[in-house]
């Protein structure tokens, strides 16, 4: 056969294996799922897989490295700024029975022993923050952050929340107030986010997004992803 032929040959057989691969991808990901109600993240492999698709990673702190997260506030010239530092990420285990007996106390009920619903297990993050802004500042976790197990991300739910809501209570009343009571410029506080995933599944990532919303009118928004280490 001429040069030119083998040329030729070489290029087809080429094109033909291109064509199969991309094929099979596309197959592979037709066929790929997500357990329950969970939220789709980003990339399946790679530094930046629990990231919202298309979000812009700003950092990806480990646990006990504090990140800044620049939230838009009314006042454009003066927008929230925080220190945040994931302290613990606790999962599958009951909520803190001090903070559940203060919850009960304070609306005169009985203790009680909240459960997660069928099939999942709680995660309690743990977080302390530091007002680094020009002025009094709010935030309310639940409706920026998710824990991720892998490619797939879990936000916090209603339910979620009134828990999350009796963990700010708790510390409050300890004096140690949080962001969801607002924090001066300087001040510190903790914060709790209560969230659920698969009782069989480790958390591996979680997302903190630089707003008071997950999703923007334009996508994500840009965050930090924070990385865990499941084996501990």
């Amino acid at each position: 056969m001429s040069t030119r032929g083998s040329t030729f040959a070489a290029f087809g057989t080429a094109v033909a294996l291109l064509t199969l691969t991309a094929c099979g991808a596309a197959a592979s990901s037709d066929t790929a799922s997500s357990p329950g109600n969970a939220i789709p993240a980003a990339a399946t492999s790679g530094p930046d897989v629990g990231a919202p698709p298309g979000a812009k990673v700003l950092g990806r702190p480990a646990v006990g490295e504090s990140f800044k997260l620049t939230i838009d506030s009314a006042n454009e010239a003066q927008p929230h700024a925080f220190d945040i530092t994931v302290e613990d990420v606790t999962c599958g285990e009951p909520l803190d029975p001090k903070v559940l007996a203060h919850a009960a106390e304070s609306v005169g009920d009985p203790t009680q022993n909240p459960t997660p619903e069928s099939g999942k297990q709680f995660c309690v993050v743990a977080m302390d923050l530091l007002n680094v802004g020009k002025s009094e500042a709010n935030w309310f976790v639940g409706d920026a952050v998710t824990v991720n197990v892998d490619d797939t991300a879990y936000s916090q739910s209603q339910t979620d929340a009134a828990y999350a809501s009796d963990y700010a209570d708790y510390w409050s009343d300890q004096g140690e107030s949080g962001p969801t009571y607002g924090l001066n410029p300087g001040s510190r506080g903790p914060a709790h986010a209560i969230l659920q995933i698969p009782e069989a599944e480790e958390s591996t990532t979680l997302w903190f997004a630089s707003s008071t919303w997950l999703e923007g009118p334009t996508g994500p928004e840009p965050g930090h992803l924070v990385q865990l280490d499941p084996a501990s």
